[in-house]
């Protein structure tokens, strides 16, 4: 086992030196695999919205922080930038690799053609992304899941609170991730209620807009479907998505959060008792289960995917109200027992 100090802040500080030389003295094509230590833990870098959004990001730290305490070794987690290049994610992750941390996860499809770069330069440093699957390479592990599962059982949920029958779907950007979302939420409320009308909305056309970090455009779309009568909206958001709590909670309807169970995010907490569930995936336990399989020796590569059957992508129960309501959860159930069975096939567009 790899065993050096456990000082995170010092690893991080290190970690933004390191980048910041780099960025000044040399370029990433100086870097080579036999520059790297490789006693070193895991990293991550955020994606847009970075630490704190309560959602993707977070979930992705959660997962750090269980391989850390478990491995007793370094690790660093390492913010976004605004307006940042391909070029930029990759002397990060190079920046990484080269300090000798291992494995080394970009958090989010953005970082596709920098972990690809990045990955072979250091065919000796396992990397990981989540939600992309295009990186075909020994040393990455593509960490994808099926949210258009997830998704489709908050369309049951939602389909059965509503009262005015009309539900809205907020997406960040308008890209085929989210698409699943929005494509799952649609056939739970179509296949539950036929006559329940489901309104969408978009953000943004591009993550650069802010479709994916800005509460306030999240905010401003969830009240425009409140006003035609919108009673449960489901937020694909990632830190805009509070924003859509926001307004549902100051209107008190129905949130449906996502990624992470946003009823136990303390930064949500005075909302919560508007957010009806959460349709979740566990970025944590893949970031986890990665990091522990390059402890172990035997890193995943390829693409490693969580779904309903594995348990990894699925709706929280916090909320006693949600959890109380048996005809609700006897519903959910039993859509999600034909989706694992196969009798129903879940659209991701």
């Amino acid at each position: 086992m790899r065993r050096v100090s456990r000082l995170t802040v010092a690893g991080a500080a290190t970690a933004s030196l390191a980048l910041a030389l780099s960025a000044c003295g040399g370029t990433s094509t100086e870097a080579s695999s036999q520059d790297s230590k490789g006693n070193k833990g895991l990293a991550i870098a955020y994606d847009v919205g970075g630490k704190g959004d309560q959602s993707f990001n977070d979930a992705a730290y959660e997962g750090l922080r269980k391989a850390e305490k478990e491995f007793g070794y370094e690790t660093t987690d390492v913010e976004p930038t605004e307006g940042e290049t391909d070029a930029d994610k990759t002397q990060r992750l190079v920046s990484l690799a080269k300090q000798g941390y291992n494995p080394v996860i970009g958090v989010g499809y953005a970082y596709a053609a920098a972990v690809k770069e990045a990955a072979a330069k250091y065919p000796d440093v396992s990397f990981g992304i989540v939600d992309d699957s295009t990186i075909k390479a020994e040393n990455v592990a593509d960490l994808v899941f099926s949210e258009e599962e997830a998704s489709y059982l908050a369309g049951v949920a939602a389909a059965r609170s509503t009262k005015s029958n009309v539900v809205g779907f907020v997406g960040g950007v308008d890209i085929p991730l989210i698409h699943k979302f929005e494509a799952g939420f649609k056939q739970g409320v179509e296949d539950t209620d036929p006559k329940a009308k489901v309104l969408s909305q978009y953000l943004t056309q591009t993550a650069e807009e802010g479709g994916f970090s800005s509460p306030d455009k999240g905010k401003t779309a969830a009240e425009s479907q409140i006003e035609k009568k919108a009673d449960v909206v489901y937020q694909a958001a990632g830190l805009s998505g509070q924003g859509v709590i926001e307004a549902a909670a100051a209107n008190k309807v129905w949130a449906i959060g996502v990624d992470s169970d946003q009823y136990q995010q303390q930064a949500l907490a005075k909302y919560k008792d508007h957010i009806l569930t959460s349709a979740t995936k566990d970025v944590a336990k893949a970031v986890y289960n990665l990091a522990k399989s390059v402890e172990d020796g035997k890193p995943e590569s390829g693409i490693v995917r969580g779904d309903l059957k594995t348990g990894e992508v699925g709706l929280a129960d916090s909320n006693p109200k949600f959890k109380a309501d048996t005809k609700l959860q006897e519903a959910i159930e039993t859509a999600k027992e034909k989706i694992i069975s196969g009798e129903i096939k879940v659209r991701t567009s």
